[in-house]
Formats: structure tokens, C-alpha cells, sequence
């Protein structure tokens, strides 16, 4: 068994913010069609709800990304200050089989 005692904190933000950013441009689709869906209406603020469907369409994956890097910080330094008290994450690792060849020394 090995365990898990740490997370590095600003690695675990970076995964985590990068991820959450990914997750958001899942929305900027969405956001063009409503903000074209809102342009098309015949309602008298049409162009101002597309500009804001479209602007918060843009602005979601940096957003996403922000609070993913924040929380993915959060998250590690918590995990380590409960890893302190608990010692971690037990896992099992298998190796694949593959043999380590030796650096010959110079």
C-alpha cells in the first residue's frame, strides 16, 4: 500500500482551474444560440439580452476557470491539513511489467 500524505497546492489549483475553463467553454454554444434566439425575437430588448447572452458566453470560461483554480487551492489545502491528522489516502499500485533498465555509470 502506498499513501497519498500531501497535494501540492498551486499544481492542484492549476489542474483544477484549467479543467473548470475547459468545463466552460461547454457554455459559449449555448450562449451564441440564445444570444441569436434573442436577436430574432420580436421583443423590444432583444439586442441588448443577445449582447448580454453572448458577452456572459464569453465570459464563462474565465470565470469557470477562476473559481476552479480557487477551489482546486482550497481543496488541496484542506486534503493536507486532514491528511496531517488522518495520515491520507491509501492506495494499491500495480506495476505494469515493464522492466527498469539501470543508467550505466560514467
Amino acid at each position: 500500500m502506498q499513501r497519498i500524505r500531501s497535494v501540492g497546492v498551486m499544481s492542484s489549483a492549476k489542474i483544477f482551474g484549467i479543467t473548470y475553463a475547459c468545463i466552460g467553454l461547454l457554455f459559449i454554444p449555448f450562449a451564441v444560440l440564445g444570444g441569436f434566439a434573442s436577436m430574432i425575437s420580436e421583443q423590444s430588448h432583444g439586442a441588448i439580452s443577445s449582447a448580454v447572452f453572448l458577452f456572459l458566453g464569453l465570459l464563462a470560461p474565465f470565470f469557470y476557470g477562476a473559481i476552479g483554480f480557487v477551489f482546486g487551492a482550497l481543496w488541496a489545502w484542506i486534503y493536507n491539513l486532514v491528511a496531517g491528522w488522518v495520515g491520507g489516502i491509501e492506495i494499491d499500485l500495480q506495476g505494469t511489467g515493464t522492466a527498469m533498465l539501470p543508467v550505466p555509470q560514467m
